[in-house]
């Protein structure tokens, strides 16, 4: 298992994460202009010196995160993937990161059918260039109280639909336990049921105000908040035993939206998780 962060590829994360001892990262793609990537020449250049350049610090990168929510025509989602799985490819990186997307004024129903249209092509994708497709269960709630979703894949109920429309073993899931925690689902268990799927994850931890939450509801803002590991209620241990017990050894990734420390902070906090995470993932 490859311990990380969630960032921007340029030569001075790679350098802070080296330093620090992080051995991965996951990457966004928008780190490349776009034009870098549009072209076969473009997209073999830029993975040449990328690989390059993480070959010179000793950090893999393994995801590349595309992280497009918005509810757009299947044609030129399509389109975005076949781009990233030959860039990916090129690059050696064995995860595209993404989201189910979806529209919020449609059923969940409906949006599986709207998934089975853009997935069974992107799965073919995935499949021909050697990668996997891995959505993050990012909730992607609109306001309080929550009741509409421009990511419809949150949560294992979707997770089965999702995968029994389109049966691909390309296509799973980034598994970010955070989300899992204030939503009350047994993320331990989620781990053993969907296993097989799991394809990168996400380490973030979950802060539960219970003063807040007792006075004000789960409908109610501010009774849970994101944390770097250690810092919140997820039994970090477990949770890495279980991804073990699985068989996962995939990359994971800190993805740090810790208030507390955010802006200057950030590099301590950074840190922070990986002192706390280093001995569970060696």
């Amino acid at each position: 298992m490859k311990l990380g962060y969630l960032t921007q590829f340029n030569e001075d994360e790679l350098k802070l994460a080296s330093s620090i001892g992080y051995d991965g990262l996951e990457v966004h793609a928008k780190s490349w202009p776009g034009d870098a990537l549009q072209s076969p020449e473009g997209r073999k250049e830029a993975a040449q010196k990328a690989k390059d350049l993480s070959a010179k610090y000793g950090v893999t990168v393994t995801a590349i995160a595309h992280y497009d929510a918005k509810n757009r025509p299947s044609a030129e989602r399509i389109a975005d993937f076949r781009t990233i799985a030959d860039f990916c490819a090129q690059m050696g990186v064995g995860v595209i990161a993404t989201m189910s997307a979806g529209d919020p004024e449609k059923s969940l129903e409906d949006n599986i059918a709207i998934f089975k249209e853009t997935f069974t092509e992107v799965a073919g994708i995935a499949e021909g260039a050697g990668v996997k497709i891995a959505f993050e269960n990012w909730p992607g709630l609109a306001g309080y109280p929550p009741v509409k979703s421009v990511n419809f894949g949150f949560h294992p109920q979707a997770w089965e639909m999702m995968f029994d429309a389109v049966d691909s073993p390309a296509l799973g899931l980034e598994f970010d336990p955070s989300h899992l925690v204030w939503q009350f689902i047994d993320y331990i268990a989620a781990v053993k049921l969907f296993g097989p799927r799991i394809h990168h994850v996400h380490l973030k931890d979950t802060e539960i105000m219970e003063g807040a939450l007792s006075e004000k509801g789960i409908f109610s803002r501010g009774w849970w908040r994101y944390r770097i590991p250690g810092f919140g209620v997820i039994n970090w241990a477990e949770f890495i035993s279980a991804l073990k017990e699985v068989g996962f050894d995939g990359g994971a990734a800190i993805e740090h939206e810790d208030p507390v420390f955010s802006g200057q902070r950030r590099v301590e906090g950074l840190k922070l998780g990986h002192n706390h995470l280093r001995p569970l993932i060696v």
